[in-house]
C-alpha cells in the first residue's frame, strides 16, 4: 500500500476522469486503461472522485465501485487521493474512512456551498476534521468558482495551525497568484508548517504558480505527460525550459479550459488518444457538436505536428 499523504507531496496528482459508456454506465475497463495510462506518464499521484470526475453524478454504490477499482489497479504504486466533498458530514466521514481502509493516501474536501464568513468556513473544516480524526490526511480544495465559497488566506493559515492532518492545499482560486504568494510568505512569517500546494484550473497558470511556490499540479489535462515534464524541469532548476515546453501545449490547454464544455473536450481528447472507449459525460452535461469536434481535432493535429518537430 502507498504511504499516507503528507506535506512533502509534489509533482502531478492527476485528476482522473470517470469513464462512462455511451449509455451513461460506468466503464470499468476504460477506467483500468486510464489508470494505467496515468501511471505510464509518470504522475506522482492520482486523485479520483473530484469535481472533474463527475463525483456528484455517481450513486454511492458507483463511487465505491470506482474507488475500489482504481485503488486495486494502482496497487500502491503512487498515492491516491479521494474526493469526499458532500453536504453531509456523515457521508464525508463514511467515504473517507472507507477510502483509507482500502488504501487511499488521503482525502480532498471542498467546503459546502455558500458559507459566507471566515468563522463559518473555519468551523466547517474544524468540525469535519474532528469527525474524521487525526489519522486521515486532508487536502483543502479552494475552488470558489464552483463552490461559491471564498476561503481567505487568514482562514487557510488558521487551519494549518489548528489541524495537523491538513497537509495539502488544492489551489484553484482565480485570479489566485497573489493568494498563493501570500500563503507562502505569511506561513513563513508566522512560523507555520509548510504544506504542499498543488494547483488546478486546468494547469493554465502552472509556470507562474510554480515560480510563486507551488509544488506541482492537481488537474486533469488530457496530456498529463506535459504537466509531469514541466514540474520535473522546475524541480531540476530549469524554469525557462519548463515554460518553453508548456508553451507548445498552451493552445490546446487553453481550449480545454473553457467553462461549460471543458470536461467534454478533455474526455474526447482521451478517447482520440485511445485511452477510453467513450467520451460520454454523464447527463446533465455538455455534448460536443460538429464544430466543436473539428476545432478540437485541428488543435490536436497542430500539437502533434509541433511535438514531431
Amino acid at each position: 500500500m502507498s504511504s499516507k499523504l503528507d506535506e512533502q507531496a509534489r509533482g502531478v496528482y492527476i485528476i482522473s476522469a470517470t469513464p462512462f459508456s455511451d449509455n451513461g454506465e460506468l466503464d470499468l475497463e476504460s477506467a483500468d486503461r486510464l489508470t494505467d495510462f496515468y501511471l505510464q506518464q509518470g504522475v506522482s499521484g492520482i486523485t479520483i472522485l473530484g469535481m472533474m470526475g463527475e463525483a456528484p453524478k455517481l450513486t454511492d454504490e458507483e463511487s465505491l465501485l470506482f474507488m475500489r477499482r482504481v485503488l486495486a489497479r494502482v496497487n500502491g504504486k503512487v498515492p491516491v487521493v479521494v474526493g469526499v466533498s458532500h453536504a453531509s458530514h456523515r457521508h464525508v466521514q463514511r467515504l473517507s474512512h472507507t477510502a483509507m481502509e482500502l488504501g487511499a493516501a488521503g482525502v480532498m474536501l471542498a467546503p459546502v456551498a455558500n458559507l459566507k464568513t471566515d468563522d463559518q468556513i473555519s468551523h466547517y473544516y474544524l468540525s469535519v476534521a474532528e469527525q474524521l480524526g487525526g489519522d486521515v490526511p486532508l487536502c483543502l480544495q479552494d475552488f470558489p468558482q464552483s463552490t461559491g465559497v471564498h476561503t481567505s488566506v487568514a482562514v487557510i493559515l488558521r487551519l494549518i495551525k489548528a489541524l495537523p492532518q491538513l497537509v495539502m492545499l488544492k489551489h484553484e482560486d482565480l485570479p489566485g497568484l497573489r493568494k498563493l504568494s501570500q500563503v507562502r510568505a505569511q506561513s513563513v512569517a508566522r512560523e507555520l508548517r509548510r504544506i504542499s500546494i498543488l494547483v488546478g484550473n486546468g494547469g493554465l497558470f502552472l509556470p507562474q504558480e510554480m515560480r510563486r511556490g507551488a509544488d506541482g499540479a492537481m488537474t486533469g489535462f488530457a496530456y498529463p505527460e506535459m504537466l509531469v515534464q514541466v514540474c520535473a524541469l522546475f524541480d531540476a532548476g530549469k524554469p525557462e525550459e519548463a515554460e518553453d515546453l508548456f508553451d507548445v501545449y498552451l493552445p490546446l490547454l487553453r481550449h480545454e479550459f473553457q467553462f461549460g464544455i471543458g470536461l467534454a473536450l478533455r474526455k474526447e481528447t482521451l478517447r482520440r488518444r485511445g485511452i477510453i472507449r467513450s467520451a460520454a459525460v454523464r447527463q446533465p452535461g455538455p455534448v460536443l457538436d460538429s464544430d466543436d469536434m473539428r476545432e478540437l481535432g485541428r488543435l490536436i493535429d497542430r500539437l502533434e505536428k509541433r511535438l514531431q518537430e
